[in-house]
């Protein structure tokens, strides 16, 4: 199965608290929560991945 995360918008002015974000087969190991952005507020240094 393809990856999943849980990942949280921590930027003060965002309503967004979480999303999930699911991978395709094909993403690439060194990809990181870092190159996503939030899509409420299009933040980038707010996101946060969610450990469980």
């Amino acid at each position: 199965m393809p990856p999943t995360e849980e990942v949280v918008c921590t930027a003060d002015d965002c309503f967004l608290d979480i999303f999930e974000n699911h991978y395709t087969y094909d993403v690439p190991d060194e990809f990181s929560v870092s190159e996503l952005s939030c899509p409420v507020c299009g933040g980038t240094d707010c996101l946060e991945r969610v450990e469980l």
